[in-house]
């Protein structure tokens, strides 16, 4: 059986591949579960302090729940962040990354002693962040323990419920449970890293 859905990508190049690479591109697909993840440019410790981390958290949850996405799990650490969840526009994820990143940065920068900027892009790029939308309940069960564990993988805490930095708000069986409900996985597009 074929079967058909409809996702828009977006670039910054109208070239599929560069190199004999994939071209990196967001893809917004409604009724979908998304990995997001992103990093302060050069690794710098942006959330090392609790006022940032406070910040951060705020934002993104309130510009969430503006944008329909339903986070599962996110984990801040002090240069970057994960998160897995619903998103039911894909055509919102562009704006709420805007608005999660574009406050963030502003907030955070006013606390600290000299300005970060850019504060998200990766030098040389206009990327700012990473997206994908999770293709079966193998991947998500890897990404979504990817999330959780990122604390304790770092040598931070050794459970990761000791952690204030990871926000688990749907457990794992549940949201699969969910999303198989949803149909919320993309399915007919193969992800080598999970197929062994």
């Amino acid at each position: 059986m074929i079967c058909f859905f409809e996702m828009r990508t977006s670039s910054h190049s109208d070239h599929e591949f560069f190199e004999g690479k994939h071209r990196f591109e967001h893809w917004y697909r409604d009724n979908s579960i998304y990995f997001i993840t992103a990093r302060c440019r050069d690794k710098y410790p942006a959330f090392a302090e609790a006022d940032a981390q406070t910040v951060f958290w705020n934002r993104f949850e309130h510009w969430s729940a503006q944008h329909g996405f339903y986070p599962w799990v996110t984990t801040l650490m002090n240069n970057h962040y994960h998160t897995i969840g619903y998103l039911r526009k894909g055509e919102e994820l562009g704006p709420m990354m805007r608005k999660i990143h574009g406050s963030v940065a502003k907030l955070v920068n006013d606390m600290l002693p000299r300005r970060h900027v850019p504060f998200w892009h990766e030098r040389g790029t206009r990327r700012n962040y990473f997206d994908g939308c999770l293709r079966n309940e193998k991947q998500c069960r890897k990404t979504y323990d990817y999330v959780l564990m990122q604390a304790v993988r770092a040598g931070l805490v050794n459970d990761y419920r000791d952690y204030s930095n990871t926000h688990v708000k749907l457990d794992l069986e549940r949201g699969l449970q969910r999303a198989m409900q949803l149909k919320s996985f993309l399915p007919m597009v193969p992800y080598k890293r999970y197929e062994h």
